[in-house]
């Protein structure tokens, strides 16, 4: 069964790109790659961008894609014209470096409900070793409400 917002349902990966024209997500890099029915997938390159000093993929770049990919998840299985996402608090925990190439994000649904939801943002490198594990709390609230 899918977890997006009925109004969502023909989202594509060209739907996404086009939120992030002139962000982050856009300066580092990030693509998204694949829409399942509760997950969705995105890749960062490990470069001059991404890289902290000794060469490794900076932990804030992994926590930027992990809020990049658990949030515009949010914003697709909420109804966007009554209601809009921001994040909560992120957690990341940095169990592999990755020196070059892309690395990948898989965003799926731990709670989605009413105020909260909460995602499983696991990120992975070429050979598919986990390089970063999160978690994103994100935080729905009424279009009237917020700001």
């Amino acid at each position: 069964m899918s977890i997006w917002h009925h109004s969502n349902t023909s989202m594509t990966i060209e739907m996404l790109h086009s939120l992030g024209h002139n962000t982050m997500g856009s300066h580092l890099g990030m693509e998204f790659t694949e829409i399942g029915e509760n997950f969705l997938k995105a890749r960062m390159p490990v470069d001059e961008r991404t890289r902290q000093p000794y060469g490794l993929l900076h932990g804030g770049a992994s926590a930027a894609l992990a809020e990049t990919l658990g949030s515009v998840a949010s914003a697709y299985v909420i109804d966007r014209e009554k209601y809009i996402c921001v994040g909560l608090e992120i957690n990341a925990n940095h169990v592999r470096g990755a020196k070059q190439g892309y690395v990948y994000g898989t965003a799926t649904p731990l709670h989605l409900g009413k105020t909260t939801h909460v995602w499983d943002i696991r990120i992975v490198d070429e050979r598919e070793k986990l390089v970063c594990v999160s978690r994103l709390t994100v935080a729905i609230l009424k279009k009237e409400v917020a700001g």
